[in-house]
């Protein structure tokens, strides 16, 4: 049973682990069209964590921020199965975002914020309204900002450039072997 999954294991190489013909290292191949699958979909940026990290420097910049940490923290609470975890991270997630009081007060229509009353009987979804509020707030106003703003336009010259590296690189390495044999 263990070689089968030590077998299984082998097979499933990483990214990392991949080789260009030349033997060198694609893993920088990996990352490179990131800022495009960002630039493709709000969701495709959320599942990129250095995305998400990108998208929460431009919030932090416009005030914002609190909608991509609800959201997030909306997504982690939906993981949950634990009654108890479920619990306490629900009154958090009230208490932060979502109270007359909290400190990172998401911007979400009054009808449906929730009672504290709800957070004693949590489930996964009882957020989903407000989270799908916020998601479309982010959609339609901040990640078309951010699409333009100077933050995306610099990490997308960068991925160009490093992009461009490797190939001259290649060609440099090539000219050497034919010029050192």
């Amino acid at each position: 049973m263990f070689t089968r999954a030590v077998s299984r294991l082998s097979r499933k190489r990483p990214p990392s682990d991949i080789h260009d013909s030349d033997g060198s290292s694609s893993s920088s191949h990996q990352g490179l069209k990131s800022t495009a699958k960002w630039a493709s979909s709000l969701e495709n940026l959320l599942e990129d964590p250095e995305g998400v990290m990108r998208f929460r420097e431009f919030l932090k910049k416009e005030f914002s921020e609190e909608n991509v940490l609800f959201w997030l923290a909306c997504e982690d609470f939906k993981k949950l199965e634990d009654k108890k975890q479920m619990q306490e991270k629900a009154k958090e997630i009230y208490m932060t975002f979502l109270s007359n009081k909290a400190s990172s007060q998401v911007n979400v229509e009054g009808q449906s914020r929730l009672s504290e009353k709800i957070l004693e009987e949590p489930h996964p979804l009882m957020f989903q309204k407000l989270q799908d509020q916020i998601f479309n707030l982010m959609k339609y106003d901040s990640y078309s900002r951010f699409l333009k703003s100077d933050l995306f336009l610099k990490h997308k010259r960068t991925e160009e450039e490093e992009e461009e590296s490797p190939d001259a690189q290649t060609a440099a390495k090539r000219a050497s072997r034919i010029y050192n044999t």
